[in-house]
This record gives C-alpha cells, structure tokens and sequence, in this order.
C-alpha cells in the first residue's frame, strides 16, 4: 500500500471522489489519498468464494441486496474522513435512493444502506484490526467481518503461534463485539443467521 501523488492538504470525502485518480483502487485514509495494493490470487479466491456464499443466501431470502464490484463506503464527521473500498460489500438497495453519492461516484454513507461489511486480511492487517474496525464501528454499520485466512493478524488477537482467524463483529449499543470462529464452526451472523458456512471453508477457499 503506497501513498498515491497528491496535494498535501487533507482531502474531504467530496474532493476525494473528485480528484481520485483512473485506475488502481485508491482509498482515502485520514484525509490522505492511499493506492491499494493488487491482492494476491488467495486473497481474491477468498473474497470471491464469500461473495457467492452469501450472495446465493440473500437471493434465497429474496432479500433487495447487491454486492457492488468497486462501490466505496465514505465518512466525515468533521475528525475522520474515510472513503474504503471494502472486499465484500453488501448493499441494501432499497436505501440507495437516499444516498446522494450513489448515482456518481457508487459511494454510500449510510450504515442503513450496509448490512454487511467484509474485510479479507493482508499484510496491510492493522487496517482491518484496528482503523476500519473502529471506522466501520463509528460510522454505525452493524456488521464487520474480518477474515483473516492466512493468520496474519497481532498475536493478541489470533493467537500466539498464529492461526488463521474469522472474526464477526457485531454492533452492540454502539460498540463491537467481536466473535472467534475456527476450524469447523458454523459462522453465526447477525444479518444472515441461517447462512451454513464454516470457517474451514473459508480458510480452504484460498487454495
């Protein structure tokens, strides 16, 4: 993950939108454009394999949900501006007619337009554990995975040695509370609570 050329003033969510180079995925973190790195071949075999699975489960619901390819999420409250683009994100498209970004820039700021949001873990792992994590927290979305397959992660979090990891966050009273799935436990999620997926397929998904 590179800091991409940019003016050094800090950028709102709006100028961020506006002045985002074509091409690579770019983010914006604390005012500051960032490129994202091209993920490995494991990584996308992941986030695609989670796409599918809960994809096919809120089509069996006949839930109004989307999973956009490149859609970003966006905050401002005046202290942290953020614009992620997150590898699983799912959309309630009933709520996207209030989204005053959506028809531009694909971009949502609404936790009631998100269900769901996933991050698969790289070597970048302290976003996931501890920025999005307590920007998706404070933004108010109420779901927050973070699928760590490789076992990345801070000893203090996946262990020491390290295993491979899926975390489900879920907003309570404003706040996450994080739950640990392994091995052949069945994930439990909130917003899906019928959904039938390990975390071993997850895991075994990479390969």
């Amino acid at each position: 993950m590179t800091q991409a050329p940019s003016k050094q003033k800090l950028l709102t969510v709006q100028e961020f939108l506006e002045q985002k180079p074509d091409g690579n995925r770019y983010e914006l973190h604390n005012g500051i454009i960032i490129e994202m790195a091209q993920p490995s071949g494991k990584h996308e075999n992941v986030t695609g394999f989670l796409g599918l699975q809960i994809g096919i489960e809120f089509t069996r619901l006949n839930l109004s949900y989307n999973i956009p390819k490149t859609a970003l999420v966006a905050f401002s409250d005046g202290e942290s501006n953020f614009t992620y683009c997150p590898d699983v994100l799912v959309l309630n498209r009933k709520n996207l007619k209030n989204e005053e970004l959506w028809e531009k820039y694909s971009t949502v700021k609404q936790p009631e337009s998100i269900p769901l949001v996933i991050e698969v873990v790289s070597q970048n792992w302290r976003d996931d554990y501890y920025k999005k994590f307590a920007d998706y927290e404070k933004m108010g979305i109420p779901e927050y995975w973070i699928v760590d397959y490789a076992g990345l992660g801070g000893r203090d979090f996946i262990g020491n040695p390290k295993q491979p990891a899926i975390f489900v966050c879920e907003l309570v009273d404003g706040e996450y509370v994080k739950t640990l799935f392994r091995g052949n436990n069945r994930i439990t999620s909130p917003c899906f609570p019928e959904l039938n997926l390990t975390a071993e397929q997850i895991f075994n998904s990479a390969i």
